[in-house]
């Protein structure tokens, strides 16, 4: 009598990190002294002291892991300027500026553009509203866009003409995720320049999608890691990562849990006084692309 056959587990991947270019903004002038997330609230006491300390262990973590962190000036009265991701799109040496939606932030647009154009790359000042990378992801070879809450679908439009790529909408609907970094973390972005068909590799949370969305998601990536409510909550998915480390909350425990079983190091760090006007790593951490 044969034995039943018993299915080999799968093997898991092999990861390569590969060296990033990033571009970050000291916490200097943090403060929540007006309200435009729900994570925002000007009655509670923030500690700068102590946003810029978990900064810098942030900062640390990137120089530690080989990055190249380029560093834009702080600017007095821009408390949201440490939130680098939010500050334009760059792929190709082309910086795609941003149109902040409120008031608050909208001088930090300009501020970004000006960097841009003294670090060397081809400026483009946009036309329609959006929030940089906040909620544009680049995997594999098409641009992940959100909109629902800041950026507006025409600056999906705007972006797929500047950069000649294929861009997919998504739509946000929970307003607690209202950049598309705090709802998807980019894993591994695969092929970048065209020259395959790469899907990458993500990890996401269904509840902050439209179904349509949702759909899209479930196609395009079958395998994608599927995060809790919990981690979620704590901005877990507003990570950073080179392709093997990714940095992470540090209260993330399950998603770090996820991580570590398909072959990649989670690192974690504590950004939780920054969590207080509504970001976290990834939020801190624009990606530079030549």
């Amino acid at each position: 009598m044969s034995a039943t056959p018993v299915e080999a587990p799968a093997a898991t991947p092999v990861r390569t990190p590969t060296a990033r270019t990033v571009l970050m903004c000291k916490p200097e002038y943090f403060t929540v002294v007006y309200r435009i997330n729900p994570w925002m609230d000007p009655a509670l006491p923030t500690d700068t002291s102590l946003a810029v300390q978990q900064w810098q262990t942030l900062y640390d973590t990137y120089i530690g892991l080989g990055f190249d962190v380029q560093l834009i000036e702080p600017i007095d009265g821009l408390p949201d300027m440490v939130y680098a991701a939010n500050g334009g799109f760059v792929i190709d040496n082309i910086a795609y500026g941003a149109n902040f939606t409120y008031p608050e932030r909208q001088p930090e647009g300009p501020a970004y553009m000006d960097w841009f154009r003294e670090a060397g790359f081809d400026v483009r000042v946009p036309e329609e509203i959006n929030e940089g990378e906040g909620d544009f992801l680049l995997v594999g070879d098409v641009i992940l866009a959100g909109t629902g809450f800041r950026s507006n679908s025409n600056s999906h439009q705007e972006l797929a003409r500047i950069y000649g790529r294929d861009v997919i909408t998504l739509n946000l609907v929970n307003p607690n995720f209202y950049h598309l970094d705090t709802a998807i973390a980019v894993l591994d972005a695969g092929l970048d320049g065209g020259s395959g068909s790469t899907t990458g590799e993500i990890a996401y949370l269904p509840s902050a999608f439209d179904e349509p969305s949702l759909a899209i998601l479930r196609e395009r990536f079958p395998d994608a890691i599927i995060v809790t409510e919990e981690d979620a909550a704590i901005l877990g998915l507003n990570s950073y990562s080179d392709g093997y480390n990714i940095v992470i909350a540090s209260r993330a425990k399950d998603f770090e849990r996820q991580l570590r079983a398909s072959g990649f190091n989670p690192i974690g760090v504590d950004l939780s006084e920054l969590l207080l006007g509504g970001g976290g790593v990834k939020c801190c951490t624009l990606e530079l692309r030549r």
